[in-house]
């Protein structure tokens, strides 16, 4: 038989050494991947890993693809650290989107610059709003947020698509689903000329600072650890269970919702059913690719990043499949736990002595 037996100690360094293992695993796998498909391993690759890097359009994209995922990883670290598992960022994205678009298409004539502000507002607002639904159940009812999150997620996009058919409908867009292009007043910034790279980006660096700073020197980021690691004495401590659940996920809820503000105001310019494109679900991989720290994050984010970037440059120049983006992701993340087990427990393999079968033993005992 074998068994996992927790290690007396776990080493620190080999925690944080684990994901560039299991990177080198995942790309050891894309090649094999990639040679049973009958594609030159090494060119898919190079496409994939490096190639972006040396250009600088394809760097800007990363940080239009990093942005979202950074601002959204960082959200659920806080309440990962704690135990909360809030699997609804998708939704609390998609909501927030809908909230801020909403204002953008309530001021289409206004030209303040005040309209961004309100729109950046009314989206984390309303990722905070849908983020409270689990919030209140769990602490209530004492309801699985796992399940109420992840649920609430179909609710939101589904949600999108009947305002986008319906009251948010472009009425000059010769009937196709999607709203009016925001105003100019309404959209992010360029932060860099001629790409689509926009100020999101600093506000997800500011985010970053900020967190890092709470986690590792506020009495909340200590309440968050304490309560993830040891909830009884947590308790003990004075620190009340319910404020944390409630703050760790306010907190994901409003930068997975203001994430969804940017992807609308930003590279997309309106609202469209097809909005939600899994940053959500992403973002898990790259909270649990950067260790939970706001820094690691930061690194994480551009790496699944370079993942989508040089995925969809492989798809065109390779002819590869549509889905080689989310294999690969999901190679890291298995390959990511995997390495976690093996650091946190050690293989063991014992033989079970036989027994003899009950004819013999109660021949035995008569």
């Amino acid at each position: 038989m074998i068994r996992l037996e927790p290690r007396n100690e776990v080493s620190k360094g080999l925690l944080y050494v684990t994901p560039v293992i299991a990177i080198g695993v995942t790309i050891l796998a894309g090649v094999v991947m990639f040679a049973v498909l009958g594609k030159d391993p090494i060119r898919a690759i190079s496409i994939i890993f490096l190639e972006p890097l040396t250009d600088s359009f394809a760097i800007s994209e990363m940080i239009v693809k990093a942005t979202p995922l950074i601002l959204i990883a960082i959200g659920l670290s806080f309440g990962f650290r704690a135990g909360v598992w809030n699997i609804g960022a998708e939704g609390q994205f998609t909501v927030g989107a809908l909230s801020g678009g909403a204002v953008a298409l309530a001021l289409y004539e206004v030209e303040g610059f005040w309209v961004l502000p309100l729109m950046c507002l009314a989206g984390a607002l309303g990722g905070m709003a849908w983020a409270a639904i689990p919030a209140f159940l769990r602490t209530r009812f004492n309801a699985n947020e796992i399940l109420v999150s992840l649920m609430l997620t179909y609710v939101a996009v589904l949600l999108l698509s009947v305002l986008v058919y319906g009251p948010l409908k472009d009425p000059e867009g010769l009937n196709f689903p999607e709203s009016r292009m925001f105003h100019p007043a309404a959209t992010l910034p360029i932060l860099i000329e001629e790409t689509r790279a926009h100020v999101g980006f600093l506000v997800a660096l500011a985010v970053a600072a900020v967190a890092w700073v709470v986690l590792g020197r506020h009495i909340f980021g200590y309440q968050v650890k304490v309560m993830g690691q040891s909830p009884r004495a947590a308790g003990f401590g004075g620190f009340v269970e319910k404020r944390v659940v409630w703050m760790c996920l306010m907190i994901s809820g409003g930068l997975a919702g203001l994430a969804g503000l940017f992807e609308a105001a930003g590279p997309v310019g309106q609202l469209v059913p097809a909005l939600p494109v899994g940053y959500g679900f992403t973002a898990i991989i790259v909270t649990f690719l950067g260790r939970l720290n706001p820094i690691g994050i930061l690194l994480a984010g551009f790496v699944m990043a370079l993942t989508y970037i040089g995925g969809e440059t492989a798809q065109i120049e390779m002819n590869l499949p549509s889905a080689v983006t989310g294999v690969f992701q999901g190679m890291f993340l298995f390959s990511l736990l995997g390495f976690d087990v093996l650091a946190r427990y050690r293989i063991r393999m014992f033989r079970t002595a036989r027994t003899a079968p009950l004819a013999v033993q109660t021949a035995v005992g008569e």
